[in-house]
């Protein structure tokens, strides 16, 4: 396995380093340099923990401001998905995060992801990231699958909201709009239930699935 490869248009590009801490990982051999992501995008986070990637920086800005362009949404959905996976393996993501101005709490759809660097786009970003980065810990928003059945477990409203569905067309959806798809990929009264609970984001035209499939639990997984 090699941790890089070769660079395509809009590859994924970060730093990353052996160690969380960031002291530590200013000591020789910690350092894995710049690594440009390319492949299925559902391989990246699993390839970049084999890799011993522990702490990772992107090297662009998310810009939610500028989704228009279906390349730039499909970028940002991308990003916004590792950001995602590495967060469910417990890897420390250093990224910064443009936010549109409406909803002003539109942050909290995103507070189950490790915090961003730097917010923008609330009415109060420097009280929004303090909370975000107070409230985050690990499962905060995830989905399992059980015998015939998925679940989400949600707390990122404080409170716990738990969905359930046996019906095989939800599975179907989530995989479908795990790394992003246009509205019409999914059936329409799947897309309004996970929008009417904010389980899914809109990007420009994509939408793309928010909960994470958790690797790395922080307790008894009955206790999530």
């Amino acid at each position: 396995m090699t941790c890089t490869t070769t660079p395509a248009p809009r590859a994924l590009t970060l730093a990353a380093w052996r160690d969380y801490d960031e002291d530590a990982c200013t000591l020789p051999g910690m350092s894995l340099g710049e690594l440009d992501l390319a492949g299925p995008p559902e391989e990246h986070a699993a390839r970049l923990w084999e890799c011993g990637v522990r702490r990772a920086r992107l090297a662009e800005d998310i810009d939610l401001t500028a989704v228009d362009d279906p390349d730039a949404a499909a970028h940002a959905v991308r990003r916004l998905c590792l950001v995602r996976d590495l967060t469910a393996r417990a890897v420390l993501v250093q990224w910064q995060l443009r936010l549109p101005a409406e909803p002003d709490d539109g942050w909290r759809d995103l507070s189950h992801l490790q915090p961003p660097r730097t917010l923008t786009g609330p009415a109060d970003p420097a009280a929004a990231l303090t909370q975000w980065r107070n409230e985050h810990y690990l499962c905060k928003c995830l989905w399992r699958q059980g015998p015939g059945f998925v679940q989400i477990r949600d707390r990122r409203w404080g409170n716990l909201r738990r969905f359930t569905a046996d019906e095989p067309e939800y599975r179907e959806a989530i995989g479908r709009l795990a790394y992003g798809a246009p509205l019409s990929a999914v059936p329409g009264a799947i897309a309004a239930d996970f929008l009417a609970e904010r389980l899914v984001a809109r990007t420009g035209p994509l939408l793309w699935w928010l909960p994470y499939r958790v690797n790395r639990w922080i307790q008894e997984a009955m206790a999530v």
